[in-house]
C-alpha cells in the first residue's frame, strides 16, 4: 500500500472518528437538558369575558423531577412573572415510588407566591390505588385546592372565573350512545360549562381535546392539560416521536390549539418531567405562562 493511499486512510478514520464523538457528545448534552434545563412558553388568549388581563402559570408531568435544589430554580422563574394563579395539572409524582416531599413541597412553595389550584393526572390515580394514601389530603395539606370533578367560583381583579378540574377522557356527551362517553363525566361538564363566567378547566388527558371534538363540543373558554411529555423524543422537521395514549407521530403535542370558531383553546404543555423507558431528547421541560387578555389586545 502507498503512502497515499495509508494517508488517505487514516484521514478518513480520523473524520469518522471525529464525527462519531460530536454526535456521542451532542446526544449526551441534549439529554442532560432534556431533563435538568428549563424551557418557557408564552402564549396571549384573548376573550371578550376579560377587561384586564390575568396571569397563569402552568405546571404539568413533574414525576418528581427536580430544577436545582429543592426546586428552587423552578420556583425563582415562576415568582420572577408575578402569575395571578398557578395551575398543576396533574402528574406530580410517580405511581410507583413512595416519594411524595418533592411534589408537596414544591407546592407549599407555591403557594406562597399565588394561589394553586391542582387537578390529578394518571400517577396520583395510580398513586392512591399502590399505596393506599390520600393524595389529594397530602396535595390540599400543602395549600393547593385540588379540584377532582369539582370546581370553585372565584374573582380575579374584579373578573369573574370559573376553575374546574377533572380526571378523565372527557368525551362529548354525544358518545354517550355508543357507551364510550363517561357519565359521570358529562354530569359533571354539563353543570361546570352552565355560567357566563370565564371558565378554565384542568383536564390532564389531552386526548379528546385533540381528536374526538371536545373542543368543539363542550363550552369550555380555556382548557389546561398535559400527559404526552411533548413526544418524548422530538426530530428536527419531523416532530415528536412517541405520546402516552396517541402512539407514534402522533403531531399536535404542545402549544396552544382553537375551536374552529375561535372561542375556546387548548393549552397543553409538554410538561417538566418523565417515566417512559425512552428518556426525552431535543425536549426541554416546559414552563407554560398564559395572559388572559381582552378581546383586541392591551
Amino acid at each position: 500500500m502507498d503512502k497515499s493511499m495509508q494517508t488517505s486512510r487514516q484521514h478518513k478514520w480520523t473524520l469518522i472518528i471525529t464525527i462519531l464523538l460530536f454526535l456521542g457528545i451532542t446526544t449526551c448534552q441534549n439529554l442532560d437538558q432534556s431533563k435538568h434545563s428549563l424551557s418557557y412558553s408564552s402564549y396571549q388568549i384573548p376573550s371578550d369575558k376579560i377587561d384586564t388581563p390575568i396571569r397563569i402559570l402552568q405546571l404539568t408531568d413533574l414525576h418528581n423531577s427536580e430544577f436545582g435544589e429543592d426546586n428552587q430554580e423552578l420556583i425563582d422563574w415562576i415568582a420572577s412573572q408575578s402569575p395571578d394563579l398557578i395551575l398543576l395539572t396533574g402528574d406530580l409524582l410517580n405511581s410507583g415510588e413512595p416519594v411524595t416531599e418533592i411534589a408537596t413541597n414544591l407546592i407549599s412553595s407555591l403557594c406562597e407566591i399565588a394561589p394553586v389550584y391542582l387537578s390529578l393526572g394518571n400517577h396520583e390515580i395510580e398513586y392512591r390505588d399502590n399505596f393506599g394514601t390520600d393524595i389529594t389530603q397530602l396535595y390540599q395539606d400543602a395549600g393547593a385546592i385540588v379540584l377532582e370533578h369539582q370546581y370553585r367560583d372565584i374573582t380575579v381583579k374584579g373578573q369573574s372565573l370559573r376553575i374546574g378540574g377533572i380526571y378523565g377522557y372527557c368525551l362529548p356527551d354525544k358518545y354517550l350512545e355508543t357507551e364510550e362517553a363517561d357519565l359521570s363525566e358529562c354530569i359533571f361538564l354539563w353543570d361546570f360549562e352552565n355560567t357566563d363566567r370565564y371558565k378554565i378547566l384542568l383536564s390532564h388527558l389531552p386526548i379528546a381535546w385533540l381528536k374526538n371534538d371536545a373542543l368543539e363540543e363542550w363550552n369550555m373558554d380555556c382548557v389546561f392539560s398535559g400527559h404526552l411529555h411533548g413526544g418524548q423524543v422530538i426530530l428536527p422537521g419531523i416532530g415528536g416521536v412517541y405520546a402516552p395514549d396517541m402512539g407514534w407521530f402522533p403531531g399536535r403535542l404542545k402549544g396552544v390549539f382553537d375551536s374552529k370558531d375561535g372561542k375556546r383553546h387548548l393549552v397543553l404543555s409538554a410538561g417538566l418531567g418523565n417515566t417512559e423507558v425512552i428518556p426525552r431528547f431535543n425536549n426541554i421541560p416546559e414552563i407554560v405562562c398564559v395572559d388572559l387578555v381582552p378581546e383586541g389586545g392591551w
